[in-house]
């Protein structure tokens, strides 16, 4: 019989910030993986990447400003560290777990590289904010630099495209590793964005909405099933105001009015609809599932979140 296969998109909730924090957060979501797995399904993860890739850029800055002899490390750099350092924990913590309930399988961390497109418009219209707050002699030798910057309360910020994903260049190696039975984490924080020149590969200066390369990642392994987990427990209607309607399933077709309807914040809820919109696409057998993190709650018995299908 075939094991139904699931992507599972973990939000910054489900990793925490600092390092003690994440570990004891990988644990949480191990056990949640776990029973996913318990439930004979075939597993990859994707994760954010926001606090851990914005620490290791303001770390490797700091030493750059620091010591005149070490050079900056560029974004792309910066999220190949990020994909290594959360999923070195999630892997152990996942392992330690599945051994712990006699679970033998090994769990594997696929460094991912994802094409974008060097004319995505987004490169025209930097948005996404990076790094700590930045004087404004420091944002003048950013852009000195060829790097974008933004005014906000208190001084600046370095902000950065956030292109949409084309190819993932892992694919194969995640195919393989599912077909395997194995336990795969790969396109973290949305996959290290590069751009291909002839046969060579050049590092972006850019991060890639993870939600939208979680869809991505599902439809290329061709995933049953969609699971993000956020720090919101549905998927709501009128969000925080006096008729807030929180809703237990939604339609592909109604999810597009709702997203035209401008129902959904650009940045917070709107990139999980469109991945799951896109994931979905004309099939009647794929779901999306957007729910909160609670190892204490069966997922897969549909009591909890918000269910998306055709």
């Amino acid at each position: 019989m075939k094991k139904k296969r699931i992507v599972i998109a973990l939000g910054h909730s489900a990793l925490g910030t600092t390092l003690p924090k994440q570990q004891e957060a990988a644990k949480r979501t191990a056990k949640a993986v776990a029973e996913f797995i318990t439930r004979d399904c075939q597993v990859v993860i994707t994760h954010s990447n926001g606090p851990q890739v914005g620490m290791i850029h303001l770390a490797m800055s700091e030493l750059a400003r620091d010591f005149p002899e070490y050079t900056r490390t560029p974004m792309s750099v910066c999220s190949a560290m990020s994909q290594g350092y959360i999923g070195y924990d999630l892997q152990g913590a996942i392992r330690s777990e599945l051994i712990g309930r006699g679970i033998y399988k090994p769990v594997s961390t696929i460094l991912t590289q994802v094409s974008v497109d060097p004319y995505d418009e987004a490169f025209y219209r930097p948005t996404k904010k990076i790094g700590r707050l930045l004087t404004e002699e420091e944002a003048e030798e950013e852009e000195k630099m060829g790097n974008h910057v933004t005014k906000v309360d208190g001084g600046y910020r370095r902000v950065v495209a956030t292109p949409k994903p084309q190819d993932i260049l892992e694919i194969d190696a995640i195919r393989a590793l599912l077909d395997a039975d194995q336990v795969v984490i790969a396109c973290g924080g949305g996959g290290i964005p590069v751009l291909p020149l002839d046969h060579q590969l050049k590092g972006a200066s850019a991060v890639i909405e993870k939600d939208i390369a979680a869809g991505h990642l599902a439809d290329q392994v061709d995933a049953d099933m969609l699971i993000i987990l956020t720090g919101t427990e549905k998927v709501c209607l009128n969000y925080g105001k006096e008729n807030e309607q929180a809703l237990d399933y939604l339609s592909a077709s109604d999810a597009r009015k709702y997203m035209d309807a401008g129902q959904f914040e650009e940045g917070t809820m709107l990139p999980k609809i469109r991945a799951a919109v896109d994931f979905i696409g004309d099939s009647a057998i794929r779901k999306c599932l957007i729910a909160k993190l609670d190892p204490k709650k069966q997922i897969l018995a549909g009591n909890t979140g918000t269910m998306i299908g055709k």
